[in-house]
């Protein structure tokens, strides 16, 4: 092998390495690791990333990472323009505007807050956040619900907002946000709302429940009556995250005026753990149809197009998560189980979990990781896929899947007739990437199961049976297309 040919594939290891960190690290604690750990081990990744890949550092952005590491990308790029070159700096642009499209409102104005603490404020920056914000929908609803966000971009950004004129309220956003008191009363519904909530209870429930919620406790009104008047004005999260407090659910059963169905499949899979499993059973027919729906829709042209599958499926105690993510690996199991199902060819899915039950509606985090016994049971159906989703710590006996893998790659079946393939929803902060079972199997860093069918194409990568080359012109096509998505408003 010549020294160029193993620095590419150095290389190459190094962008799935921090793919599969952007996908599942956040920062916060995980079972096996503390904040601390995690956030050291993110810093390390993304400057590492940065200063030598940062092309592929940029690429990220068109790719299925979570929004906190979309965000420290794109402070990243913009904090360090002086590193980039014409040419990068224009394919940086769109990908940062693309992606900021996608990205909650709250983190875009936690960014553009970051970028003025950093003292960030060139041309482009603000071009960016210029765009930004004529690009938002209600401006008006924006000055209410993220007040001190937009005045900071505003600032920042030099922008003269009484010129804007959007949404009938542009001549006096500047005013509602820099003048509070200089206008008696705002032509725009909202922006007199706000005024008169105040001192006007009657004026509460006109706001975003989230700024509402303020009003109403300067002004000592009941917290379940305040709730029940606003339920109309709620979003969908906000009610199920409400529910409890607004009496919505009868002790045995499920929330009223909720459509389950409509949740995206990862969530709903959360959702539904939250419920004790004495519910989840009495109300099974309901909750399965739901998944089953979320799980159709997330498969989409890949519903039954991949022949005879089998699932192992980790429930063990550590699938439990953390404080910050509770439940977040079982549930993401949860989901890719459901989401199998639907990929697999009618009557052709076998699931199974690691605790041995039957019944994935009623799986709790319990016992210890068996995934060598689990994934010798799976291989004996000989499917056409094997997907194993597990945080990896196999204990049960240690190391066992690691060598069964091993013996079935290079004994039993050299020529690959079953695609195997490992999805870990949990970053190791001490190994820099999600945990490994086997070099002989391809690992991907998953979040939301609805990134099942694309991480398994960037999973194959990691075999070291594909160059380089195609990792980065799979790249490519992914900025490509995210680009171009972006500036038409697909939603990807």
């Amino acid at each position: 092998m010549t020294t160029e040919t193993f620095a590419d594939l150095v290389a190459a290891e190094d962008v799935l390495l921090f793919v599969n960190a952007a996908i599942t690290a956040t920062g916060q604690r995980e079972f096996h690791s503390d904040a601390d750990r995690q956030q050291l081990s993110l810093d390390f990744l993304h400057a590492y990333v940065r200063v030598n890949y940062r092309r592929v550092y940029a690429a990220s952005l068109a790719l299925d990472i979570n929004d906190h590491n979309a965000v420290r990308i794109v402070q990243g790029l913009l904090e360090h323009a002086a590193e980039a070159t014409a040419e990068e700096k224009r394919t940086e642009g769109r990908l940062i505007a693309a992606r900021l499209a996608k990205l909650p409102p709250q983190r875009v104005y936690r960014l553009f807050r970051g970028l003025r603490a950093a003292k960030v404020n060139n041309r482009r920056t603000r071009a960016i956040m210029r765009d930004w914000l004529a690009a938002r929908p209600d401006p008006a609803h924006d000055a209410v619900k993220y007040r001190s966000g937009l005045k900071n971009a505003a600032r920042h950004a030099h922008l003269r907002l009484g010129e804007s004129g959007a949404s009938g309220a542009g001549d006096e956003l500047g005013d509602f946000l820099f003048r509070p008191g200089k206008l008696p009363r705002y032509r725009h519904r909202l922006l007199d709302a706000w005024r008169r909530a105040h001192y006007e209870q009657g004026a509460v429930g006109e706001l975003p429940f989230t700024v509402a919620e303020g009003f109403a406790a300067r002004h000592g009104m009941k917290r379940e009556a305040f709730l029940e008047r606003m339920v109309p004005r709620m979003t969908r999260l906000e009610r199920l995250r409400t529910q409890g407090q607004r009496g919505a659910a009868a002790p045995q059963g499920l929330p009223a005026g909720v459509d389950l169905t409509v949740m995206p499949l990862t969530r709903l899979a959360l959702y539904v753990l939250t419920f004790p499993a004495e519910l989840r059973g009495r109300h099974r027919e309901e909750l399965t149809s739901a998944l089953r729906t979320a799980a159709r829709r997330a498969a989409g042209p890949h519903a039954g197009g991949w022949g005879r599958v089998a699932a192992v499926l980790d429930d063990s105690y550590s699938s439990s998560g953390s404080g910050e993510k509770r439940r977040r690996p079982l549930a993401v199991a949860l989901a890719c189980h459901f989401l199998l199902e639907a990929l697999a060819a009618p009557g052709a899915y076998t699931p199974l979990w690691t605790s041995g039950t039957g019944d994935p509606l009623l799986v709790v985090p319990w016992g210890p990781t068996p995934l060598g016994s689990r994934v010798l049971d799976a291989l004996e159906y000989g499917p056409d896929r094997l997907v194993i989703v597990s945080d990896g710590w196999d204990n049960a006996p240690p190391g066992l899947a690691g060598e069964v893998l091993r013996v079935w790659r290079t004994r039993l079946d050299p020529d690959r007739r079953t695609a195997v393939v490992h999805v870990n929803p949990v970053y190791d902060a001490d190994g820099f990437d999600v945990r490994r079972l086997s070099p002989s199997v391809p690992t991907a860093g998953i979040r939301d199961a609805e990134d099942l069918p694309s991480l398994v194409e960037i999973a194959r990568f990691s075999e070291g049976r594909t160059g380089p080359a195609a990792l980065h012109a799979y790249l490519d096509r992914r900025v490509a297309r995210f680009v171009t998505a972006g500036q038409e408003g697909d939603p990807l």
